[in-house]
């Protein structure tokens, strides 16, 4: 389990395809407290470590997983929103997040309001009905509050502390982002559709 409170901003240092794709990660966690198969959230999406080293891992991603996210378009050298898994007493700043994305959203606009940006996103319509006002969800790993919702589209704003901390001050229109909607929302959806 995750927080969505984003703890740094990795690089991809390395891509191999063999079978599964293998990516190694550079990182500013001392990798001296990491274990092998501990769990760390990589835009959103839950990887188990598989080798270690000085400043890095290595992952291993699946063809499912590269299907139903944006990892597949990593490269070498591109930033990446990390968070270590949650430990018994660590605070919950953000919201519970599984770090198992339900899908694969775009960032259609941006727009200066103040200090801060609102940007906005299409969902996929399969998703939307669990996107509320108000309500809380996972970006590319970051937990955010949704401002607005028009159909599949919803807004979000985002304050300059967190573009300096985690990959959204790079954002640009047209990125495909991994998107996982609120736990709740899911579990409340379900039993209203049982009840109906």
């Amino acid at each position: 389990m995750f927080t969505g409170i984003i703890t740094d901003v990795g690089e991809i240092s390395v891509l191999e395809q063999r079978g599964d794709l293998r990516a190694r990660i550079k990182t500013a966690y001392d990798t001296a407290g990491i274990d092998m198969g501990a769990s760390i959230a990589s835009d959103g999406v839950c990887l188990t470590v598989i080798a270690l080293g000085d400043a890095w891992y290595d992952v291993e991603i699946s063809a499912e997983t590269v299907s139903k996210t944006n990892l597949g378009a990593w490269k070498e050298g591109c930033k990446v929103n990390l968070e270590r898994a949650l430990k018994v007493g660590d605070e919950l700043g953000g919201h519970i997040v599984s770090g198992h994305v339900d899908g694969v959203a775009e960032l259609t606009a941006m727009a200066d309001e103040g200090d801060s940006t609102r940007f906005t996103f299409k969902a996929p319509e399969s998703l939307a009905k669990f996107i509320a006002p108000k309500g809380s969800v996972a970006l590319n790993g970051t937990s955010l509050t949704v401002n607005e919702v028009s159909g599949c589209e919803f807004g979000v704003n985002i304050i300059p502390h967190t573009k300096q901390v985690t990959t959204w001050g790079n954002a640009q229109v047209g990125d495909k982002i991994n998107l996982e909607i609120d736990t709740l929302a899911r579990y409340v959806a379900r039993l209203a559709e049982m009840k109906s």
